[in-house]
């Protein structure tokens, strides 16, 4: 795992929370910004994958091989289903519902880490 790229994933994952928690609290429906930060931490989440299928890859194996593949592909699959949720809520609830969403990478990726060391 790459702490850095992890670190990057979870402060993204925080300030698109944020910036969602904000606007379903003043009753706005999701905007642009927050579909937008949606797929940097896409981005962000797939590049992650990726390291880590090159690190196993390359013969570095974590104590549980199974968990860790499944919290891989929750992890990769989490903002995009943050992203279809958000947009099928064109209300506040949609914005709440990105801003929850954001608030679960954090912790599966640190639940990755922890899987990894």
């Amino acid at each position: 795992m790459n702490g850095a790229l992890d670190l990057a994933i979870i402060i993204a994952s925080l300030a698109v929370a944020a910036w969602a928690g904000f606007a379903g609290f003043r009753d706005r429906a999701p905007d642009r910004v927050q579909f937008i930060g949606l797929i940097v931490l896409q981005v962000g989440v797939l590049a992650m994958g990726v390291v880590s299928g090159v690190a196993l890859l390359q013969g570095a194996r974590p104590a549980e091989i199974e968990t860790f593949a499944g919290y891989v592909v929750t992890t990769v699959c989490w903002p995009a289903v943050a992203f279809v949720l958000g947009r099928m809520e064109p209300t506040k609830w949609g914005s709440v519902t990105i801003a929850v969403g954001c608030l679960v990478i954090p912790v599966l990726v640190l639940r990755l880490e922890q899987i990894w060391g």
